[in-house]
Order: C-alpha cells, then sequence, then structure tokens
C-alpha cells in the first residue's frame, strides 16, 4: 500500500516507516524536524531509511495547509499515520502555542486532506493523557476522559473528538490509539528512561516525582509499532450493536474506533530505575519529589479491545525492553 506517515523522523513515526518499508509498502515521511529535542536523533533515525527505494521524504509542518494538500495530491495515499504532535505533558505548561498549532490546526489539515482523498483509513495518535483525573484502573475505552490535566491531553482528547465528526460526516473511517509511555531505542530525549540513562552515567542525582509512588504501563516500541500496523491494516467500520441511548466512547454508528495500545503491565517507576542502573552498571541518588502539576499518579491500559479487534499482542517485558534501550544508549552516544 501507499502510506504516508507524519512524524516520520519522531520515534514511533520513524520505527513505523522502518516495518512499512521491510514489508513492501510505500511510504511517504512528513515531518518538521523540529528543534523541541535535538533534531541530530531525528536526522539518525531517518538516516536508517532515507535510501530505501519505496521511501520519500517531506520536511513540512501539519500546520501548513498547502503543504499538507500538495503531499497528499501528489502521493495519494491509501492509508495515513498522523504520529506527528507537539508532545510532552509538561512543556505544554509553558509553549501552549505550540500545541495549538500542531496538535490543533495540523489535525485539522490531515482530516482535511484525508477527506479530499478518499483516504481509506486514518489512524492517529491519541495518549494515555486523555484519562487525567481518572483514577480508575486499569484505564478502558468505555470510561470517562473529560477531565483533562494539561492541555497536552485536552488537544488528544479533541483530535479524537474531530475524528469522529468527520467519520460521521463524511465517511472516514478513523482509528485513534491512546499510547502508554513507549520507550526503547531511538526514544525520545525528554523522557525519563533517556533523562535518568543520562543522569545514571554522568554519576548525577535523579528527580524522582511523586516520592517514587508512580506506575507507568511502560510499553516496548516494536509492540507499539505492530499495534499500529495491525489498526492500520483494519479500517474501522460503524459498530453494529451501538447503542446511542447507552454509548460507548471507544465505538460509534460511524467508521469510528478508539483503542488503547499499552503493555498492559504496569510498572514502579523505581523498579525501571533499578533495571536501568542494572543494565547501565551504575547506581544513582535519588532526589523524591512531591508530584509536578498535570501530572498522574498512575497508568494502566486495558487493552481487551485492541486483543479483540485486531489482535494485538505485546510481548516484551520491562525487564528485555530496558536491557535492549540500555544496550543501544551505550552503543549510541559511545558511553
Amino acid at each position: 500500500m501507499r502510506i504516508l506517515v507524519t512524524g516520520s523522523a519522531g520515534f514511533v513515526g520513524a520505527a513505523l516507516t522502518e516495518r512499512l518499508l521491510a514489508r513492501g509498502d510505500e511510504v511517504l515521511g512528513f515531518d518538521n524536524h523540529n528543534d523541541y529535542y535535538d533534531p541530530a536523533l531525528k536526522e539518525a533515525r531517518v538516516a536508517r531509511f532515507a535510501n530505501h527505494p519505496n521511501y520519500t521524504h517531506r520536511r513540512a509542518d501539519l500546520a501548513d495547509g498547502a503543504a499538507v494538500d500538495e503531499a497528499f495530491e501528489g502521493f495519494r495515499p491509501e492509508r495515513v499515520a498522523n504520529l506527528a504532535a507537539q508532545a510532552g505533558v509538561r512543556y505544554s505548561l509553558t509553549n501552549p502555542h505550540a500545541y495549538v498549532q500542531s496538535n490543533l490546526v495540523g489535525f485539522v489539515n490531515i482530516l482535511e486532506a484525508c477527506r479530499q482523498h478518499e483516504v481509506g483509513h486514518l489512524v492517529y495518535a491519541s495518549s494515555s493523557s486523555v484519562y487525567g483525573a481518572n483514577r480508575k484502573l486499569p484505564f478502558a475505552v468505555e470510561d470517562s476522559v473529560d477531565h483533562p490535566v494539561s492541555l497536552y491531553a485536552a488537544t488528544k482528547k479533541s483530535n479524537e473528538l474531530m475524528a469522529h465528526t468527520y467519520s460521521h460526516l463524511f465517511g472516514l473511517p478513523t482509528t485513534g490509539l491512546r499510547f502508554f509511555t513507549v520507550y526503547g531505542p531511538w526514544g525520545r530525549p525528554d523522557m525519563s528512561p533517556f533523562l535518568f540513562a543520562k543522569r545514571i552515567l554522568a554519576g548525577e542525582p535523579i528527580d524522582v516525582f511523586n516520592h517514587g509512588q508512580h506506575s507507568r504501563d511502560f510499553t516496548y516500541i516494536d509492540d507499539i509499532v505492530e499495534g499500529v500496523i495491525h489498526a492500520l491494516d483494519r479500517p474501522a467500520a460503524p459498530d453494529p450493536s451501538y447503542d446511542p441511548v447507552a454509548p460507548n466512547p471507544g465505538t460509534s454508528s460511524a467508521p469510528y474506533r478508539v483503542y488503547n495500545i499499552g503493555n498492559d503491565q504496569p510498572v514502579e517507576l523505581l523498579h525501571f530505575i533499578d533495571l536501568l542502573e542494572k543494565h547501565l552498571g551504575h547506581t544513582v541518588e535519588k532526589r523524591l519529589l512531591p508530584m509536578q502539576p498535570g501530572d498522574v499518579p498512575d497508568t494502566w491500559a486495558d487493552v481487551s479491545a485492541l486483543r479483540r479487534d485486531v489482535g494485538y499482542a505485546p510481548s516484551t517485558s520491562v525487564e528485555v525492553g530496558v536491557e535492549r534501550f540500555a544496550k543501544w544508549y551505550r552503543e549510541f552516544y559511545g558511553v
């Protein structure tokens, strides 16, 4: 198939692109290579597949509607994986306009282009952050997500609402995937595995918020990519059992789906740090601090709907995943 991947220089986007090319798809990558974190890492990710005969790369911004339209017009994608976004909960507290441009304006541009060019299926990245102030565990797609605690979460919830509108009005099949704490080789330097690894190897103390009481549904990158591909290959369809009197937030009478995509195995943050120390060969001082604004104490993905509908089956334990990440980190940074 011809698949357009936005955010193809990003963590998940690059890993997905590599897998799609390996199975024979033709991919157009779309990424603005912004400097939210080190652009050199983005360049290194793209270098893994930049010369593949079935790959084309376009450097442009999702908020540039003309650039988005040109990409669709020239490539004519059959599927779209929209993984580009302004990421990060804490960054949204100080740079809210970046989230509006990328996650709202950019997403409208993608939806419109998908509609105009009759794309067969749009799969887009949502986030576990949409559960916000919800404390019921595990988080299920049937749960309310009406109490976000960061602007980033609010934009991701908005994406789901916007997607449903296009599915309802125009019959565009859309699937939203709520990612749960993705980690692994080639990951994002602003996320905790990178931050911890850098400080552990430098012999510097690390800040552990919520006094170390956090737990996260850490999900290894290979499992995430497998789930995204399974979703791409199965366009959303109307739910024949959808009841408008008692609606299920994860389905619709329109061709619309929302799923959790996680490991379904929450891990205490302190245990994750212990594993990093073990595989990096150093111990570290831990400064236990209060919880930060916009953060949540625990995440845990109920992935039963994704298992049922697309055969999703995460298989990488945190012990294996951390070991692979630590090995890659040492090799990539030469430490």
